[in-house]
Formats: structure tokens, sequence, C-alpha cells
């Protein structure tokens, strides 16, 4: 069996106290999960956790184990990231860009990245939910990324927030679509698809209650990429929010009704010594925030 795996899988329930908020975070679903913690608990000879109604609670075997779980799977990331260190071509270059970014500005940055390095160097882009390019900075698996903010930053050095243009959208038969002054409350009675809140819960947080504030306090269902938000509003029962720039879509109106407040703030994290690619990335946010 693969140990580090599923004593990450344990580190994560007892984190989370309920197994299906740790499947969330793992992004996987709750039965292998489980499985995977029963296969734990054999291979040690021990139970980890008291499997209840209201979620996980550990035994007294759990609590004593989890503080060198917790230290193996940090080791293990550790080890990771350094191996990957050494395996790099010399002037390798990680970044890592939320998910909500658009294609453009994505494709910005990696040139600004490549201008501030030095001549070889080779600049490699992951794209992922805040909570794991954050992961990946601290661990050094990335030398910095671009963020969703507000975001859980321990261990990493953060940059200013940018406001970055972002639009809702809604079904083009929608009532709001055709409004000379769309209001918030118009959108009652569609979902709101969007990433998981296990991608950032801070900033989906942060979303939901913008929406409660002004009127509305729309059912979620998970959009994790534009693709899947546009088939969802397309669809006929559901909005979004994009910071794709408005273009001819089949089913798709593109509305503005509060620029300030559903700007996309976004933010740089770095590791130690990234100082001035984090430069070079900030530039590009600064000439891309909303005016």
């Amino acid at each position: 069996m693969d140990l580090v795996r599923h004593l990450r899988f344990f580190v994560t329930v007892a984190d989370e106290g309920h197994f299906g908020r740790a499947a969330a975070a793992l992004d996987m679903t709750q039965p292998p999960l489980s499985q995977g913690l029963l296969r734990l608990e054999k291979h040690l000879g021990v139970d980890l956790l008291h499997r209840t109604r209201q979620g996980a609670v550990l035994t007294a075997a759990g609590q004593r184990l989890l503080p060198r779980a917790r230290l193996l799977v940090d080791d293990a990331q550790q080890l990771l990231a350094e191996a990957q260190r050494i395996a790099q071509a010399r002037g390798a270059l990680h970044w890592g860009a939320a998910s909500s970014l658009p294609g453009a500005l994505v494709t910005s940055c990696v040139t600004a990245l490549r201008g501030a390095g030095e001549a070889d160097t080779t600049v490699s882009t992951t794209v992922g939910a805040t909570v794991d390019l954050v992961a990946d900075v601290r661990a050094g698996l990335c030398d910095l990324a671009v963020i969703e903010h507000p975001a859980l930053l321990d261990g990493v050095a953060a940059g200013p927030v940018v406001k970055l243009p972002r639009w809702l959208i809604v079904p083009a038969e929608h009532p709001s679509a055709a409004a000379e002054r769309p209001a918030f409350p118009m959108l009652t009675g569609l979902s709101f698809a969007h990433p998981a809140r296990a991608s950032n819960p801070p900033a989906f947080d942060t979303v939901i209650d913008l929406f409660r504030e002004r009127g509305v306090d729309p059912p979620t269902v998970t959009a994790p990429d534009d693709r899947t938000l546009f088939a969802a509003v397309a669809a006929g029962a559901s909005f979004g929010l994009t910071t794709t720039p408005p273009a001819a879509t089949p089913g798709i109106a593109w509305l503005r009704p509060a620029p300030q407040a559903l700007a996309l703030r976004a933010r740089v994290i770095r590791r130690a010594g990234a100082e001035s690619y984090a430069e070079a990335v900030d530039r590009v946010l600064y000439r891309e925030r909303l005016r």
C-alpha cells in the first residue's frame, strides 16, 4: 500500500473532522477515502477513527499517532519538492495560476516571467485551485503563483491585492439579460455555478456574502472551470462569474451590475528568492487591473 498517501487521508480527515469535507479537500469521492482509511487501520493494526453520524472522531490511538503521521506527510512533501528541484534543468522556473484567471492574463504572465529570467530560463505553468497553489509554493513545488484573494497564506510571502475585471453571466433568455439596469434580486430562481468551496473557502464565502447583501441567496452547483460554467449557464438554470471578456456565445449574456463589487481580487505569492519574478507578474496584474 502507498503508506504516505493513506496517511494523508488520515491527516485530512482528522483536520476536517468529516469524511465528506475531507474527500472534497483531497479532490476525491468519499468511498475510496473510507476504504483507504480502513486499509491503513488494518495495516497498522489499530483503529484510528470513530465513525459517527456527525463525522469522524479520533480514537486514543489516532490521537497518539496523528502528530507523527502529520510529520511523515509533511516530510514526504518536502522530499518531493527537493527531488524536483534537483531534477530540474538549470534555469527552470515553476509558477502557478488560479483557474479563475483569463487565458490572456496567464500568457502575459508567462511572457513577463521569461523576460525576467536568464536567456535560458524555461517557464512551466500549473493551473489549479488556490488552496493547492498555496500548498505548492509553501512546499517549494512552485516558485510563485497568482491566487484568488482572500485565502489562507500561512508560510508564504504575498504581494498587493489587485482587482481584475469579472463579469456576471446569465442565460441569454433570462429577464436580467434584457433589463436596462439589471439588479441582483433578478437572479432569484437561478443557481450559482462556481468552483467547489474547497478550492478556496475564504473567497467562496466572500462571494456568497456579497450576493446575500445584494438581495439574493442562490443555491450553488459546482463548475470547476469556464467550460463547465458556460455549459451550466447556457442550460438555462444557472448564473456565474467569469474573467473571460464578453464574446458572442450562444445561450449566454454578459452583465456588469456592480463592477467593483464583482471584481476578482488576485495577488502574487512567492517563495524566498523569487522576488524579481513576483515583481514582474505584479506589473502584469497592475496593467490588467479594474479601472
